[in-house]
């Protein structure tokens, strides 16, 4: 897949889901319909432009769109 392509489709796809701003590794594959190895390729890619943003807590990795969520609208207040 394009890595353009592959922009559109998640941010399109994280976009429609109301009420939820992370999501797992395993998710953004299944919107990309792609296996694990491209994907990752292309999630990187989207982290590096800051188009997606990375959150770890130690044990769970997410992965959200940058500016959405509760995080975003903390910084937002500072």
């Amino acid at each position: 897949m394009e890595y353009e392509e592959a922009k559109e489709k998640i941010v399109e796809g994280l976009k429609k889901k109301k009420g939820k701003t992370k999501f797992y590794f395993n998710d953004l594959a299944k919107i990309l319909d792609e296996k694990p190895r491209a994907a990752k390729k292309l999630i990187t890619k989207m982290i590096e432009e800051q188009v997606l943003e990375y959150w770890s807590s130690g044990s769970t990795s997410l992965y959200g769109l940058k500016g959405y969520g509760k995080q975003a609208q903390a910084e937002e207040k500072e």
